[in-house]
Formats: C-alpha cells, sequence, structure tokens
C-alpha cells in the first residue's frame, strides 16, 4: 500500500523552515529524549504485540515474549517510560516559571492539551464498534482485543495528569531537597514490593500493590523536577546511572523480578503495572545516562536534518500515542479474515514470526502517518466544538471505556 510521502525539496524546504523557527534558548537535548521515548512506545507494543486466531475467526491478543524470554532485554530498551516522565517534569518546572496566569489556569491548560486526543480516541472508536459488528461483522471478541489495546496506553495519560497537577509540590520538594526529593518515593516503592513479594506476602491483600502507582511514576518526573530546578549536578547524574543499575542487576539476580519490563501472558507477576522497584531502578540508570549525555544529544541536534523529526515527532506526541495500536489494528483485523498471516495474525512463537513482524513495521508506520494526517485535529483547541458534541464525545468516550474494561 502506498504511504504518504513528500518530495524531496519539499522535505528540504520544511527542514529549513524548522530549524529558522526554533528560538536559539530551544533545549534540543530535552526535546530529543522526549522524542525518542515517544517511538519507543509504538516501538515496543508492535513489536511485542501479536494476535492469534481462535476458531471463529476472531483474534487475541499474544506475545512473543510467552516463547522468547531472551527478548527480555529488548524490553529494557524500549521501556523508556522513565525518560519521558524525567523530560515531563523538567519541561514543566520551564512551563510552570513561565506561566502568565494563576497556578489553577496553568494547569488547566496542560490537562485540556492531554485530554482532548483522549477523548477524541475513544469517541471515535465507540462510534466504530457498532460500525465494525453489525455492518461489516467482525466478532465481538475482535473488538474487545482492539478495544484493550486502544485504551491500553491511556493508562499514561491519567498518571501523567496527576502527576502534572503535582508539579507544585514537586516544585517545593526540589528546592528544599534537590535530587533527594525522589529518594522517598523509591524507599515506598521498595516497601510495597517488600510486603507483596516477601515473606509476609500470602497476608498482603492485592490490592495494596496499586500503592505504587503514584510514587513509581512520580519518581522520575521527580527527578525531572528537580533537574529543572537546577539541584541535579553531574554527580548525581553518575549516582543515578550507576546505583540504578545496580539495584536493576541485584533484583534480576538475588530477588526474582521477572526479566521482562511488559506483562507476559500467563505470568503471575508483573513489573509495570503497577511499577515494581525495577521499573524505578531503571528509570534512575536511564535518567542519570539522559543528564550525562544532555550536551552531546543537544550538539548532535544541532544539525538540522536531525532536528527536524524531533520537532515533528514532539508535536504529534498524543497523535503517536493514542493512535499507533488503531494503525496496528488497522492491518491485522482486515488480515484476519483470511487466517492466519505470517508476523500479524498467528501464534508469536517462532523466529519467522519475528523476522515477519519486523517487515510489518513500516506498514504500522505508513497507516499511523496516514490515520494522524486526520487525528491531529484532536490536538488543537475545540474552539468550534459546542457544548452539545463535547458532551457527546464524552458519552462516546465512556462507553467505549466500560467496553473495553469488560464491564458491559
Amino acid at each position: 500500500m502506498k504511504t504518504p510521502t513528500m518530495k524531496a525539496p519539499a522535505v528540504k524546504a520544511l527542514v529549513r523552515k524548522i530549524e529558522s523557527s526554533t528560538p536559539a534558548h530551544r533545549d534540543r537535548a530535552v526535546d530529543g529524549l522526549r522524542a525518542l521515548a515517544l517511538l519507543a512506545v509504538p516501538t515496543g507494543h508492535w513489536l511485542l504485540g501479536g494476535f492469534t486466531l481462535s476458531g471463529d475467526g476472531a483474534i487475541h491478543n499474544a506475545s512473543p515474549l510467552g516463547t522468547f524470554s531472551g527478548l527480555a532485554p529488548v524490553s529494557w530498551v524500549l521501556q523508556m517510560l522513565g525518560i519521558f516522565f524525567l523530560v515531563g517534569g523538567y519541561a514543566s518546572v520551564l512551563s510552570y516559571r513561565r506561566r502568565k496566569g494563576s497556578t489553577r489556569a496553568w494547569l488547566g491548560g496542560r490537562i485540556a492539551r492531554l485530554g482532548r486526543p483522549v477523548l477524541g480516541v475513544t469517541a471515535v472508536w465507540a462510534a466504530l464498534l457498532p460500525v465494525l459488528h453489525f455492518g461489516l461483522g467482525v466478532p465481538v471478541d475482535t473488538l474487545r482485543t482492539a478495544s484493550t489495546l486502544v485504551i491500553q496506553p491511556l493508562w499514561f495519560v491519567g498518571v501523567y495528569t496527576v502527576v502534572t497537577a503535582l508539579t507544585p509540590l514537586c516544585v517545593r520538594a526540589a528546592r528544599r531537597l534537590g535530587a533527594w526529593a525522589a529518594a522517598p518515593l523509591l524507599g515506598s516503592v521498595a516497601v510495597v514490593d517488600f510486603l507483596r513479594y516477601g515473606p509476609y506476602a500470602d497476608a498482603v491483600p492485592s490490592w495494596l500493590s496499586l500503592l505504587n502507582v503514584l510514587p513509581g511514576w512520580l519518581f522520575a518526573y521527580q527527578l525531572g523536577v528537580s533537574w529543572g530546578e537546577g539541584r541535579v549536578t553531574r554527580r548525581h547524574a553518575w549516582g543515578l546511572l550507576l546505583g540504578g543499575a545496580a539495584l536493576f542487576a541485584a533484583l534480576l539476580l538475588v530477588f526474582g523480578y521477572p526479566a521482562s519490563m511488559v506483562g507476559v501472558p500467563g505470568e503471575a507477576r508483573t513489573n509495570s503495572h503497577p511499577p515494581s522497584l525495577l521499573v524505578l531502578a531503571l528509570a534512575a540508570a536511564q535518567s542519570g545516562a539522559a543528564i550525562l549525555l544532555r550536551e552531546r544529544i543537544g550538539a548532535l541536534l544541532k544539525r538540522p536534518a536531525l532536528w527536524a523529526p524531533v520537532v515533528v515527532v514532539n508535536l504529534s506526541a498524543m497523535t503517536i500515542l493514542c493512535w499507533h495500536q488503531t494503525a496496528m489494528l488497522t492491518a491485522a483485523i482486515p488480515a484476519s479474515y483470511a487466517g492466519e498471516v505470517a508476523g500479524l495474525v498467528g501464534a508469536p512463537d517462532s523466529v519467522g514470526w519475528i523476522l515477519a513482524r519486523l517487515a510489518w513495521m513500516p506498514v504500522f508506520a505508513g497507516l499511523l502517518l496516514l490515520i494522524g494526517r486526520y487525528a491531529r485535529v484532536f490536538e488543537a483547541p475545540w474552539a468550534k466544538t459546542g457544548p452539545t458534541r463535547r458532551t457527546l464525545a464524552g458519552l462516546l468516550a465512556a462507553g467505549f471505556a466500560v467496553f473495553a474494561l469488560g464491564l458491559a
């Protein structure tokens, strides 16, 4: 299939325009790190997420990690949410300082920017579900699989919204404690992990693990806030890198934490939902490396040809996050009618599947580009959307969430 392309002169003109419009004070390294973390999300989901085909023609989620446990280190590279929260905290500090109105107005603006694309993708899918089922005969189980995948990355937006709302408190903590402001968050997760995995695990209720959700993801964000406040030195960065790496190795080799950073079907324990201490160890090591490499990354991104893609990715951040699973499903659902298709629909249990999936990656990327041309409208302010349409979008989104979470 053909994907949207641009002719070479148009690309060069766009690169020049982006370069000329970039302020001299722009921190290119931070933008580059954000773009890298953003692209790791679809790459990870596309590489490590597969589908099996049941007898009734429905597709179900599967993962090559269930067969190829040796691929777990790939998840260490692709799990870059620690970097995303780090640069999110850093950028929030800069934005918070520049605010011209009240803190409440600042938070409202940032939360609206996060919420619009989420509302858009869920409302669109809510409208698509009856069309796909009653109009095209797509099995209900396929639609449940699709809905689960679509809503899967959106938990991040909810968590990010909460930590963004805590920015004023994070700033105060950073000014008082510097880099050490994140230490209590690490300690909190360690205590919960000890209770749920230690000698008293059988007596601990399962809901206790939820206590790790906020401190687990706030950890790297707080580091970013402290970094933005100028309270994280290179010495601190080396401590984060080496200490995080040592803790990561100890948790894997001594304490028996699962090696994969993403959930594996059939496994009793998972590191990311909610985050375990292993996630924080990885985030600490990644954060230390990012801070140490900041100047080199910034120098590299002074090249216009490298800087332009970073800008484009950052401008489309929420579109990439919200719609990348839709891109994969756009290929997988029609393919399921043809039976098993190598690397797309069929058990991800062979080297051939891995090679075929790699071949499908450019197709998914092309579909995301095509979808993004129309979906980016949800990132812009809904100036022309009246209360009736907003209410309808909200109701559709709520209905989709109920279906995706298996509540109906």
